[in-house]
């Protein structure tokens, strides 16, 4: 079990989802994982669910905004790196190849947000802390265990998140001749950037990829079916990695189970 308190300026701090229904969200990933949740309302007279490990608040699920809504789309996993400070990236960010798209946005006493996109796409959040610093824990079954963006631009999205935050980089050689590369924040990894496999093309969209640790990847496929949730990818054994799944949740949100 990881406990966090606080997040260096480039690692992933936090992820969030964005769907239709969002009681119906809550009982999804309830029987997955096992989140208890805590209600509070939008500014909008809605209300959106922060889930709970215990007393660790490890996401949310919030309503979709009004342009997802009348677009028809899916749900839709987020995932934020923390910043020191989102202004100064928003302004950096016109200098790169990259893409603001929302804020910088003060979300109360919580913090800031930013969403920009890295050569390629993918939408991305950034998150400068306020009284709300990310996810409390982190690496254990329920919790965010890693996450990988997919593009068609692998080699630039590398190049932007280097500028943006100063990412070191690893890189790994792929059976199919592509490259792994995962970003690093003080010699730790913290999340992936790779193009789509190509064997995985019809059934994986570019963006983000989010992973949840199960401590039985079989188990949870077998409660996500249950509870309404397609298997886009059925379970397979990772190289180093323990078994993993990818998922569809009833409202389209796509998201990965990582055997931990």
């Amino acid at each position: 079990m990881t406990l966090r308190t606080g997040f260096a300026e480039g690692e992933l701090c936090w992820t969030d989802l964005q769907t239709r229904d969002v009681e119906a969200a809550k009982a999804f990933y309830s029987a997955v994982f096992g989140w208890r949740y805590e209600d509070l309302p939008t500014p909008d007279g809605r209300s959106y669910a922060q889930a709970f490990l215990g007393d660790a608040l490890v996401t949310v699920l919030a309503p979709q905004n009004s342009q997802q809504e009348s677009a028809g789309e899916p749900g839709r996993w987020n995932v934020y790196f923390a910043v020191d400070d989102a202004r100064d990236l928003a302004a950096e960010l016109a200098h790169s190849s990259g893409r603001l798209e929302f804020g910088p946005e003060e979300i109360g006493d919580t913090g800031v947000m930013v969403f920009f996109a890295p050569p390629g796409g993918g939408t991305t959040g950034a998150w400068q802390a306020g009284s709300h610093f990310g996810a409390a824990r982190s690496q254990e079954t329920g919790a965010l265990t890693w996450a990988e963006l997919l593009t068609p631009e692998p080699q630039a999205a590398v190049g932007f998140f280097q500028q943006i935050f100063g990412h070191e980089v690893t890189e790994y050689p792929q059976d199919d001749g592509g490259t792994y590369t995962t970003l690093m924040v003080a010699g730790t990894e913290v999340a992936g950037i790779a193009r789509v496999p190509g064997d995985a093309q019809d059934t994986l969209q570019p963006g983000w990829q989010v992973y949840f640790g199960v401590s039985d990847v079989a188990e949870a496929v077998q409660a996500a079916v249950a509870a309404g949730g397609v298997v886009l990818i059925e379970p397979e054994e990772g190289d180093e990695a323990g078994s993993i799944a990818t998922l569809q949740d009833p409202q389209g949100g796509v998201f990965n189970l990582l055997e931990v």
